[in-house]
């Protein structure tokens, strides 16, 4: 069940509420939402995810290069509670300039075959490299008050990973989990559209093709089968870093009730 919300500024947000669990239960609808970049929210679109949709807090997945070039955004203007956790290790040393961070990193091509695999080992990767960051984006959704919208460029790799995790700790069988994920595909074209004349994804976007950025079932599989082997699933990845057992249930219950 897809529920798209349908805003001015934003072409791949949808509300995560109404997926079903392993127990027969689903998911709440207005506690988990995932997006693509939220930095052209029109005035309406903010009034409408804070006093219509109940947002209380904001994940942004972006690296620190990506929020020092497009920006904070016009929630920051709002009393949500905002939360910035890259995914990426540290992409500019502190005596390099935004600008030459933006050449040397962004401007660089990748010429690795955009496969499943591919994406399958930036997902793990984000798991291994910055496990901090992904334990502290989910600590945020278990705590807060209202809806928490996790988003970062696209919402397709790094929002989608964190959420991933969110669905599995809250029961969802792993099929759905996919389900989800390769959603993105129906809006793919506009969310490529989008980015591709905005820095710093001017310098790269352009080069790939619409297959290069496919959500693909076994991108997400994989992820899925390395947290169960490793782990023996999400809440044993959550638990390996620093969560109690209470803290898992808690981000359980915020999501399924």
């Amino acid at each position: 069940m897809t529920r798209w919300i349908e805003l001015d500024g934003v072409v791949n947000m949808r509300d995560l509420g109404g997926l079903p669990t392993r127990d027969g239960r689903t998911t709440r609808e207005g506690r988990l939402i995932r997006s693509d970049n939220l930095q052209d929210l029109s005035e309406g679109d903010v009034r409408r995810l804070v006093d219509e949709l109940g947002v209380s807090d904001v994940v942004d997945l972006r690296s620190h290069v990506e929020y020092e070039v497009t920006g904070a955004g016009p929630l920051r203007a709002t009393a949500l509670t905002h939360h910035h956790h890259s995914l990426l290790l540290e992409d500019r040393d502190p005596d390099e300039t935004v600008e030459q961070a933006l050449a040397v990193r962004w401007g660089r091509q990748d010429h690795s075959p955009r496969d499943g695999a591919f994406w399958a080992r930036h997902y793990t990767g984000y798991l291994t490299a910055r496990p901090d960051s992904v334990a502290s984006a989910l600590a945020a959704v278990r705590d807060s008050t209202g809806a928490t919208v996790v988003h970062c460029a696209a919402g397709k790799d790094r929002t989608g990973t964190v959420v991933g995790m969110a669905l599995v700790v809250a029961g969802v069988p792993a099929e759905v989990v996919v389900d989800d994920y390769v959603r993105t595909a129906e809006r793919l074209e506009r969310i490529m559209d989008r980015l591709s004349s905005v820095e710093p994804y001017a310098r790269t976007l352009p080069t790939h093709s619409l297959d290069d950025q496919l959500p693909r079932r076994e991108s997400m599989e994989a992820v899925l089968t390395h947290l169960e082997s490793e782990f023996g699933g999400a809440e044993g990845w959550l638990e390996a870093a620093g969560w109690s057992p209470e803290q898992v249930a808690r981000l359980r219950d915020r999501l399924v009730g």
